[in-house]
């Protein structure tokens, strides 16, 4: 029901919610007075506006009043049939301007035929004389009339109605493609204006100085920022759904300083649904500067080895190991086990999943990979075809702090899975791993690599494939830079970042766990893949691009602070499929690490030992363990008093020293 106050009963939004209220009733009416117009205005042309025809009749009773009963009763029907009543004129279209012209076009062929009909069967002819320029005037007047109604409508509804909000935003829309005129159209309607349209940037030169619903193109997207500066402008929405994420970059780095808000539009499908709306346009994210091309997967392989089966996933609330819970859902699994030790995220996903996935099959499960009764119960009972081992300790300062407890998750919690997997005839295990695994400085590194140590062995000593995946940093996973960044933006500031040279990896969380799939469907067990992570990004561009992204400047408005590389971090990571210790696979950003062979017994002894001092060995002792039996892992000597150091470094705000950065050793085939 349409309510609105006494005080604004005459107000013209008012009227137009009492209009939209009435509408369906309202508009057959207004049809039908739109056809006897139209005739009218026909009849009165044809007779030269003169009140007689050539009989001496009044052409208005003699002619208009019969003939106009037919002609409501062919065009009601025919406008009808095509459902042009249930239009809303104030969205009205090019496509429903066709729909109309159709209508009209239809209904001038059945109005001469039922015309004719009449006529020659009635003596005098029942319309009496009537001019044959009637018939193309009316056809003329009917489409003019009804869509000249149908624009007024839109017009007003976008020019007059909007009210102008009380933070209007001045807008600069960065492509003048489908996309940006689409925002455009759909900024147009609104019924609170909320931006001033005040251009469009696009690079294509014969669209210079062209004019889009009335807004011109100032320029190209090299000029965004000096635009930017002439016209005040408060956000820029990036229109181009498919452009490189490094032109997108490009964009955001010309604009560093200038307290521009960006935004973008949504993805490339729901424009070309048509889908796009102004409430979907979203803010421009890291992701949408650090991402790449969508992954090419090859279903068919993934799916032979997921659909129908039963699926196990470890660390499935975690960042990674919901991903792929989503993922290989996608594959129609006969299955899908959950397994978590934080119950609150287990409880997330699987609600998701269930609104999802509403016919997935899943078997939720809270569980400690260390709790081997626990472990052995799941698999027994469940009997998992291919597993995918996410959960792990990844947290390099925090595990520095606690090796025993990498020691046990990390290395112990692998063994006590791929045992079990051994023991119950699992087809595939996949055990995701890390590239600070690779020459490795930190325990959380080095844990990883005594993890994949065993696993590999594994695949000679059963029938269970293992295959291990490593990559680099995940765009936004839990505990990763980015949503650090992101709360010390909201706080104010500082943003702290370790070094000025510090370079990581990224790749986004969906792209980490299609790769993750199509290795497992690679591997034919034993082997290491390495993911393409691309072109390594210095933190601390990424920490300027997320100021900037804020509207804010860099040193300006957020401080960033160089805290100190951290105890067991590297200045640069090492992961890349090119060069003499990796071979290349089928897929282009996949490749494979020419690992070398480890004695499995000296391996697991080395796992028992470290097992035995987990819980009562000091964190000296426990790293000089793990050197044993990874001897590129050299922990620092004076690791103990850095790390104590940084304790206090974090307690208090002290400006903070800055220790010779670790720098990674160069060979791959060793790590």
């Amino acid at each position: 029901m349409f309510e609105y106050s006494p005080s604004e009963t005459c107000s013209p939004r008012v009227i137009a919610g009492v209009i939209t209220h009435y509408a369906l009733p309202l508009r057959g009416v207004l049809y039908g007075g739109l056809f006897s117009l139209s005739l009218l205005a026909a009849l009165a042309l044809s007779f030269d506006f003169k009140l007689l025809d050539p009989d001496g009749e009044k052409w208005l009773s003699h002619q208009f009043l019969r003939v106009l009963p037919l002609t409501l009763a062919v065009k009601m029907l025919v406008f009808g049939l095509f459902g042009l009543y249930r239009n809303s004129w104030r969205y009205v279209g090019f496509r429903d301007l066709l729909q109309i012209i159709g209508a009209a076009y239809v209904s001038f062929f059945l109005f001469l035929l039922a015309f004719y009909g009449v006529q020659t069967h009635t003596t005098p002819p029942f319309f009496g004389t009537m001019p044959k320029a009637v018939f193309p005037l009316d056809l003329a007047g009917t489409i003019g009339l009804v869509c000249a109604a149908a624009v007024v409508v839109r017009f007003y509804h976008e020019e007059y109605l909007p009210m102008r909000g009380t933070g209007v935003s001045r807008l600069l829309i960065v492509g003048a493609g489908d996309a940006g005129e689409a925002v455009l159209r759909e900024i147009q309607r609104m019924d609170v204006v909320l931006y001033e349209v005040i251009g469009y940037l696009d690079d294509d030169p014969r669209k210079l100085r062209a004019r889009i619903h009335g807004v011109e193109v100032l320029g190209a997207t090299s000029e965004v920022r000096e635009v930017c500066e002439r016209y005040a402008v408060d956000e820029v929405l990036i229109a181009m759904p498919s452009a490189p994420q490094r032109a997108v970059r490009a964009l955001v780095e010309r604009c560093h300083g200038t307290h521009i808000h960006f935004r973008t539009v949504p993805a490339l499908p729901d424009l070309i649904a048509g889908r796009v709306q102004v409430s979907q346009i979203r803010d421009v994210d890291i992701e949408d500067l650090l991402g790449r091309e969508a992954v090419t997967l090859d279903t068919d392989a993934i799916g032979a080895y997921l659909r129908d089966k039963v699926v196990l996933i470890t660390g499935a609330g975690g960042s990674i190991g919901a991903e792929m819970c989503r993922q290989i859902a996608r594959f129609e699994p006969a299955e899908l086990l959950l397994v978590e030790q934080a119950e609150n995220n287990l409880f997330t996903i699987e609600q998701e999943l269930r609104e999802t996935f509403p016919a997935l099959t899943l078997g939720v499960h809270v569980a400690d990979v260390i709790d081997a009764e626990r472990v052995e119960r799941i698999f027994a009972t469940a009997k998992p075809t291919a597993v995918f081992h996410a959960a792990a300790h990844k947290h390099v300062p925090m595990m520095e702090r606690n090796p025993g407890e990498a020691v046990k998750n990390n290395i112990v919690g692998t063994r006590t899975l791929a045992d079990a997997a051994v023991r119950h005839g699992v087809e595939k295990f996949v055990m995701i791993s890390t590239d600070k695994a690779v020459n490795p400085t930190s325990v959380m590194g080095c844990t990883k690599r005594v993890a994949e140590m065993y696993v590999q062995q594994l695949t000679q000593r059963s029938d269970t494939q293992f295959v291990t995946v490593r990559f680099g940093n995940v765009l936004g996973s839990s505990g990763s830079v980015v949503p650090i960044f992101k709360e010390q933006i909201a706080q104010g500031g500082p943003v702290t970042v370790t070094h000025p040279e510090m370079t990581r990896y990224f790749m986004t969380i969906p792209e980490a766990s299609q790769l993750v799939l199509q290795a497992g469907a690679l591997g034919a067990g034993g082997e290491v893949f390495l993911l393409d992570m691309g072109e390594p990004v210095k933190i601390v561009d990424l920490a300027r691009d997320l100021i900037t992204l804020c509207g804010l400047t860099p040193e300006e408005d957020v401080e960033i602070r160089f805290t100190g590389v951290r105890p067991g971090e590297k200045l640069f990571e090492e992961l890349s499929i090119t060069g003499e210790d990796v071979q290349p696979t089928s897929h282009a950003k996949i490749g494979v690490w020419k690992n070398r062979p480890e004695d499995f017994e000296t391996v697991t002894q080395g796992i028992g030992e470290l097992l035995g001092m987990a819980d009562t060995a000091s964190a000296s002792t426990i790293r000089k363990r793990l050197s044993r039996l990874v001897p590129e892992y050299q922990p620092n000597e004076n690791g103990d008093a850095e790390r104590a150091a940084l304790d206090d470094r974090e307690q208090t705000d002290h400006t903070p020293h800055i220790p010779a950065p670790v720098r990674s050793k160069p060979n791959l085939g060793t790590g």
